[in-house]
């Protein structure tokens, strides 16, 4: 959800799961910074609540100190990505550094965790994803979070002249930031937009729309063959709010996010953009352009029927391809595509929401803190970041970050290949990071929309008092982007 999706990421909001742009060897360039924030962590953490048994000395090649003999108490999210990559760190981490780990994979994380959290009495670093995430922002507000900088200012592993955050594309920390100190790593490069059957389409005949008119048009003819249009992961509106919030952020431009993230007071009620993205998406359930159903279904759920061919496009994440690995016909050629475009967008066709998601914390009373400031460390170099690839297929946020022997799966590639494409244009709205309350709200809000319990002028409504009641929390002052 990088993604916050419902099995995923991360990015909860992306929460939930997120992919890269980077190698020379994958074909891609230069990585968007575009309408990503420019504020950089402040240095400060929580305190260093280590006991004597984690310290070691520190080195050149061991600038926190982590202790030889010393343990790691790593929990993973184990949703579309599993938790293989994380087992492969651990062995590299105990063979090179003498630390051993105790691994939790799970998708309970607020289950297993909140009660350590209160308790004081957390892990030392955490995958905070998928569905049951506890959210950042919460975290951040009870002061449960490491601030990050010392790790992003150390010496790089693959080029220690360089700090950590010389090496990482630009914009991705941004996910992670809170009152402008980043405070998660969002791990992952992650795109959002539609997804379809390269078989299917090609069977029947249809190109990739670029237009909503044209997107329109091949879910009517689904339709007419017995077929779903769009299929949305109904129970977790997150996932229609891909939809809504790319049409938005393409007819209005990086503007019209930006009044999002920023709590406008026209952010939807008299904005233009976002009364065509929501009218737009209605369109679909009126004309009855849906997948039977879909508004009742798990994420997983969905998304499995529309492997069957029973919906000719899907919205999600990058993560999309690893969730369904096992429901995936062989041949069903799976494809990404950005939203297509209304009438008079600011923004061209190839433009696609883009960022890291898969957020990675260190708790601020982690008790092997050295330790796991390493472990983050080692995570964005190179031999990590090929591991990752290599078990979760999935790009990260290191700039050219996997080795060109990793073969990346056909939707995976298809991402790669629409990230060259948008070049600079790429956008990334950070609400869902920021404002966790906020983003709920406005999910409900498209629930009971898509059920055709309102109609688009109260979503719009509802979203905005979403957005006044949080401008009038004073905290919300320290985020902001330019």
């Amino acid at each position: 959800m990088g993604s916050t999706s419902a099995e995923s990421h991360g990015d909860a909001g992306v929460g939930r799961r997120d992919l890269i742009k980077r190698s020379a060897a994958l074909g891609l360039a230069a990585v968007p910074a575009t309408g990503f924030l420019s504020a950089c962590a402040s240095g400060g953490g929580g305190d260093d609540s280590s006991d004597d048994s984690t310290k070691g000395t520190t080195s050149k090649d061991n600038p926190f100190g982590a202790a030889k003999g010393s343990k790691l108490d790593v929990v993973i999210f184990k949703g579309g990505y599993g938790d293989d990559y994380a087992k492969a760190w651990e062995a590299d981490f105990q063979k090179k550094l003498g630390i051993t780990s105790t691994h939790t994979g799970t998708q309970e994380i607020t289950g297993k965790l909140q009660p350590r959290f209160n308790a004081g009495n957390p892990p030392d670093i955490v995958d905070d994803s998928g569905a049951q995430q506890i959210k950042v922002d919460v975290l951040y507000k009870n002061g449960q979070l490491l601030d990050l900088a010392e790790v992003l200012d150390a010496p790089a592993i693959d080029d220690p002249s360089k700090k950590v955050r010389d090496l990482i594309i630009p914009g991705t920390l941004d996910a992670g930031l809170q009152g402008g100190k980043v405070v998660a790593l969002n791990y992952i490069y992650t795109v959002w937009g539609l997804w379809y059957s390269g078989k299917l389409f090609k069977e029947k005949g249809w190109e990739e729309p670029k237009t909503w008119d044209d997107f329109l048009a091949v879910c009517q003819d689904a339709k007419k063959q017995g077929i779903g249009g769009l299929a949305h992961q109904g129970k977790y509106p997150y996932y229609i709010n891909v939809a809504i919030m790319d049409l938005i952020a393409k007819k209005g431009g990086l503007d019209a996010m930006k009044a999002i993230d920023n709590l406008d007071p026209k952010a939807f009620v008299g904005s233009d953009a976002a009364q065509a993205g929501v009218e737009a998406i209605y369109e679909v359930v009126e004309k009855g352009l849906l997948m039977p159903g879909t508004n009742g279904l798990t994420h997983t759920e969905s998304q499995t029927r529309w492997n069957q061919y029973k919906a000719a496009f899907i919205t999600c994440g990058s993560w999309l391809e690893n969730e369904q690995l096992k429901q995936t016909p062989a041949d069903f050629d799976m494809k990404f595509m950005p939203m297509p475009l209304l009438p008079d967008s600011a923004l061209p066709f190839e433009a696609i929401r883009a960022g890291s998601g898969e957020p990675f914390i260190i708790p601020a009373k982690a008790k092997n803190l050295p330790g796991a400031k390493e472990f983050m460390r080692r995570m964005l170099s190179k031999e990590w970041s090929t591991l990752f690839a290599k078990e979760a297929n999935s790009l990260t946020i290191l700039k050219d970050g996997v080795d060109p022997s990793v073969k990346l799966r056909p939707g995976t590639q298809s991402t790669v290949e629409a990230s060259k494409a948008a070049g600079d244009d790429t956008f990334r709205y950070l609400y869902t990071e920021w404002y966790s309350e906020m983003g709920a709200a406005i999910e409900a809000a498209s629930n009971e929309l898509m059920a055709k319990r309102i109609q688009p002028k109260e979503w719009l409504k509802r979203a905005q008092a979403a957005v006044d009641k949080q401008a009038k929390d004073p905290a919300s002052k320290k985020n902001h982007r330019d």
